[in-house]
């Protein structure tokens, strides 16, 4: 049996997310999401140079705060 082997790891694993992962993730569009990461103290972005990734576990926690967003 041949059975094709990838290295990637699936969405619901990853500990950081680029924004169109966060976005097929969370149901939350691109442009709201950089909208909501550009705030000051965003407890869910982290920055690598100019990229910006989405902490999974942290923007999981922040949604479960809110009413509406």
């Amino acid at each position: 049996m041949n059975k094709k082997t990838t290295n990637e790891v699936p969405i619901w694993e990853k500990s950081n997310l680029t924004l169109a992962e966060a976005a097929l993730y969370s149901g939350i569009g691109i442009n709201r999401l950089r909208v909501l990461s550009d705030e000051k103290n965003c407890p869910f972005v982290l920055w690598v140079g100019s990229k910006r990734l989405i902490k999974r576990k942290k923007l999981d926690e922040f949604l479960e705060r809110q009413f509406s967003i």
